[in-house]
């Protein structure tokens, strides 16, 4: 078998030289390049994420650009079922993902952010739930600097698309499922996620299409998708309000354990269908999406993105549901 040091050799190059040019490197001369590649290829010499690069004269290096910051109560399992799903589709595209998480970019401009990534031969940006604290990456999404799938993040260009389902109506969806499945409704308490955010408006817009529609009370307060802020929010509330609609399983959680604490008794249901909801063994209306699709069609797009395609907006479907703890420990028990 053909080693790196054997297509140095044949190219009358220098190793560090073939390391360069089969890493991407561009401070390298197109005759150097291509010797380089020609030896390469004679000797068989093909290695690993980089034999797409040799025979296609292509490479491209996705960026996965994940925030777990909203989730630091539990093992984040949305994040694990999008990067299973990007790594899954990335074998069948035979690129290469690098994760980043958004906390290594917060004392970096934007130019900085971009900079860095370039240095690491990224040429695309697949980001999950893009914060509105995050402007660098949303400048760098308008500017075009990459090409971008915005997963939860409803912004398309030229070379951005995104996916999503459709919040407004799933928020809208379970929160009338809730109310229907109860007789006494006149103040309800929504718990919603990060003030100004994109998810968080559209949600907010489906439960107020739902107030307007049936003439309620609403008390509309702000956990920042938190379970330890949505806990303080129902001892502040509960004991004036009928129902509590939550913009998050993971606040739900929170608002049905602050509850037990109060030793009183109200209809809760949240939103994302996560596993840890069974475990509260408490049957609550939730959104099931299916986070691991969501991020394989995410890919889907990117390749689209990179044949020339224009960008553009991707709705998948959600479903209305109850988490069993039963079904949740069957299902992984089999696994």
């Amino acid at each position: 078998m053909a080693s790196i040091n054997d297509v140095a050799k044949k190219a009358g190059v220098a190793k560090s030289t073939v390391s360069k040019v089969l890493n991407g490197y561009r401070m390298v001369s197109d005759e150097t390049r291509e010797k380089v590649e020609k030896a390469a290829k004679e000797l068989g010499y093909v290695p690993n994420s980089f034999a797409v690069s040799l025979s296609k004269k292509e490479f491209n290096r996705i960026g996965l650009i994940v925030d777990i910051r909203h989730n630091r109560q539990f093992v984040d399992e949305i994040g694990m079922q999008y990067l299973t799903g990007a790594f899954e589709r990335s074998k069948v595209y035979q690129m290469e993902t690098v994760t980043f998480f958004t906390s290594q970019f917060d004392d970096m401009s934007a130019d900085q952010v971009i900079a860095y990534l370039k240095s690491q031969q990224i040429n695309g940006l697949i980001i999950y739930n893009l914060s509105i604290e995050n402007q660098n990456f949303y400048q760098i999404v308008k500017e075009q600097f990459f090409f971008c799938v915005l997963v939860d993040s409803a912004i398309t260009n030229q070379k951005t698309s995104s996916v999503s389902i459709d919040h407004e109506a799933a928020q809208y969806d379970v929160a009338k499922q809730t109310l229907a499945e109860n007789f006494y409704i006149q103040k309800i308490l929504y718990i919603a996620g990060g003030k100004g955010g994109y998810i968080t408006n559209l949600r907010l817009k489906g439960i107020r299409k739902l107030q307007k529609e049936m003439g309620f009370r609403l008390t509309i307060a702000y956990g920042d998708f938190d379970e330890y802020t949505a806990r303080n929010i129902i001892f502040e509330y509960a004991k004036n309000i009928d129902i509590i609609i939550c913009a998050s399983d993971l606040m739900a959680i929170g608002a049905v354990n602050a509850l037990k604490e109060m030793d009183i008794f109200r209809p809760v249901c949240g939103f994302d269908g996560i596993a840890l909801m069974g475990y509260t063994k408490i049957l609550m209306n939730t959104v099931k999406q299916d986070f691991k699709e969501k991020s394989m069609k995410a890919f889907d797009e990117m390749k689209r993105l990179l044949e020339g395609k224009h960008g553009r907006h991707l709705e998948i479907p959600y479903e209305i549901c109850k988490i069993d703890y039963m079904d949740i420990i069957k299902k992984y028990s089999r696994q």
